[in-house]
């Protein structure tokens, strides 16, 4: 297989590791590395050739599941293995939700990360979306631009619009022109009412 792998981790020793398992399974592939969301983000702007994310969650710059939504959003035709630490029996619904096509736990053994790695640079199909209320909510988040999620993930942080302009190197007229569209697409009707969706998603949940 020719084309790029990107690793997602800010442990040095665990990228290597998860490099070795891309080289067994794809000896031609070419494997870039980042420490952290924003140079993830980053790389996978500028691969034109990604075939696969391996993505952890606990990152610096991600919070919760928004590192998978951002990247989702940033190359939806790439598939995103999530190979995460994070606890709880709804971790794996939770990532798929947000566009990850599938999630292994850290302490899982070479073998089965590289089986994992094999199938989805085979090209296995995200897992179907689940049809409780609130997944059709998570569907409209992970629907989001990377720059909407950006804006989000500010709201979240408490930022006011100007400071959300100033970060984001954008009109402030620019940011509530992205409010209103969220607001839309969560049919939500102010900004408190979109962070209070997308925590109730777990966007902001610390791992």
């Amino acid at each position: 297989m020719t084309g790029t792998v990107l690793i997602a981790d800010d442990h040095p020793l665990f990228r290597q590791a998860l490099a070795v398992a891309v080289a067994r399974v794809a000896p031609t592939a070419r494997v870039v590395e980042a420490g952290t969301l924003a140079a993830a983000a980053r790389a996978a702007e500028e691969a034109d050739d990604l075939r696969l994310i391996l993505l952890d969650l606990k990152m610096p710059g991600a919070v919760g599941y928004s590192g998978i939504a951002l990247l989702h959003a940033e190359r939806p035709e790439v598939p995103i293995l999530v190979v995460s630490s994070a606890d709880g029996a709804g971790a794996a619904d939770e990532a798929r939700a947000f566009g990850a096509i599938g999630f292994l736990r850290k302490d899982a053994d070479l073998t089965a990360i590289e089986a994992a790695v094999a199938r989805a640079l085979g090209g296995s199909a995200p897992a179907p979306a689940g049809s409780r209320p609130e997944d059709a909510v998570r569907r409209e988040v992970a629907g989001l631009t990377p720059t909407q999620l950006r804006v989000l993930l500010a709201v979240l942080e408490g930022k006011l619009n100007k400071q959300i302009a100033h970060d984001l190197a954008m009109s402030e007229a620019t940011v509530k022109a992205h409010m209103t569209a969220i607001m839309r697409k969560l049919d939500v009707r102010n900004r408190t009412q979109a962070a209070l969706v997308a925590r109730s998603l777990g966007l902001d949940l610390k791992h």
